[in-house]
């Protein structure tokens, strides 16, 4: 799924929220996003600078990773218990 915004606009939009020159729905209307989509980023990057969001992808970007390898490794040892189990 493609990304409408990078991480770093979404912390631009916030910013501008943060600086109150305008009210949330005008600002969600003017970058054509809904109120929902705003209170979500919110919860996720609210108080963080570029920097903090982008390490932050980079860490979820790793977990994932991880998942993956974990996952491929417990499917490895199911299948050798399974083959110790026949002999």
């Amino acid at each position: 799924m493609k990304k409408r915004y990078s991480d770093e606009q979404v912390v631009r939009i916030l910013r501008e929220a943060e600086a109150k020159q305008e009210s949330i729905r005008e600002l969600c209307k003017r970058h054509n996003i809904t109120e929902q989509t705003f209170f979500r980023w919110r919860n996720k990057f609210g108080g963080m600078d570029v920097a903090e969001a982008k390490r932050l992808k980079e860490l979820e970007g790793e977990n994932a990773k991880l998942k993956r390898m974990l996952a491929e490794q417990m499917l490895v040892i199911e299948g050798l218990k399974e083959f110790a189990g026949k002999k």
